[in-house]
């Protein structure tokens, strides 16, 4: 019997790429992934948007707020597997203007703060952050628009009361080095950002000490986006979330794998992993449902204190169909 083909998009993930080349293939599927190319943020969102609505595809990459406000809606037309192309530390995206008026976190409190999206993923873990630093994101003057141009996200959703967006034509970067805002939070560097000369700056110059910092207390590592399926697809087979997500933790292991073996991408990656696995386990972008059920029930009591979704929806209803596979 031939394998069952299945076509999922993706950003060019270097992680992802045993899968994409076919050095790791899931049990008894023939597996294309259409990937964004030159990790151009343009080309990843366009592919999140065909996970969602391209029929040429049978699903990929998809924002894990997204999902959560589908089934808040009662829309379970995709399926949620747990497993996540796209995990980040987030006090790396928090950026100030050199020399204004934010140089540490106490000055942060009550601040104007340009964010680029209200729901987005991202920003339900900026939340998470802001409050594990005593920064409640409730106090702060929220604006949200693009960071330097177009909208890197396409979600469709009303702004709540006390929540504006940025005068038409304007930044949020170039409001920030113009004082009207204090403070953004961008998950693209900001164009005018550098470490030494600005005039954007990190307000963490430092974030390894601050990350690990929050995963020491937290022992999360957020995932921002995970791999989703069409209903219909997943209906007629529903094997193939578990051979997907099996096929996704084995693609992470041989991509960690040739990364110990072959550090040269940085001069000190050799290190880095070394400490990071002394610290998180060598196992620290592991895939499953186990392995991430706090960490999803941390992430959707972010997204209902935030007003993004209407009722607590908990880790079992998040993955309802893949524990069902």
């Amino acid at each position: 019997m031939a394998d069952l083909p299945i076509r999922l998009t993706c950003a060019d993930y270097a992680r992802v790429m045993p899968l994409a080349v076919g050095a790791v293939k899931p049990a008894g599927i023939d597996l294309t992934m259409v990937l964004g190319r030159e990790g151009s943020w343009p080309a990843r969102a366009e592919m999140l948007r065909r996970a969602a609505s391209d029929p040429t595809v049978h699903g990929g990459e998809s924002s894990m707020a997204g999902h959560l406000r589908r089934i808040d809606k009662g829309d379970r037309s995709l399926v949620a597997l747990p497993a996540f192309p796209l995990r980040n530390f987030t006090a790396r995206d928090l950026y100030v203007r050199k020399g204004g008026a934010v140089k540490s976190v106490a000055d942060l409190r009550g601040k104007r703060v340009g964010m680029y999206d209200w729901v987005a993923s991202g920003s339900i873990w900026y939340r998470h952050f802001l409050r594990f630093i005593g920064v409640p994101p409730e106090d702060l003057q929220w604006t949200i628009g693009p960071v330097d141009e177009a909208n890197i996200t396409s979600h469709v959703y009303t702004l709540p009361e006390g929540v504006r967006t940025a005068p038409e034509g304007r930044a949020l970067s170039e409001m920030l080095v113009a004082s009207e805002l204090d403070a953004i939070y961008s998950p693209p560097r900001p164009r005018r950002y550098h470490p030494v000369d600005g005039p954007i700056a990190r307000l963490f110059p430092d974030i390894r000490t601050i990350e690990r910092q929050y995963f020491r207390a937290t022992r999360m590592f957020p995932p921002q986006h995970l791999i989703v399926l069409r209903s219909e697809t997943w209906q007629q087979n529903k094997w193939i979330a578990r051979s997907l997500t099996d096929a996704f933790a084995r693609c992470t292991q041989t991509f960690g794998k040739a990364q110990r073996s072959f550090p040269y991408a940085s001069p000190w990656l050799d290190a880095e992993l070394e400490e990071t696995e002394a610290l998180m386990g060598a196992d620290f972008h592991a895939d499953g449902f186990e392995q991430i059920r706090v960490t999803i029930e941390v992430f959707t009591e972010q997204a209902y204190l935030a007003g993004i979704v209407t009722r607590r929806i908990g880790a079992e209803e998040y993955f309802a169909e893949f524990l069902e596979s």
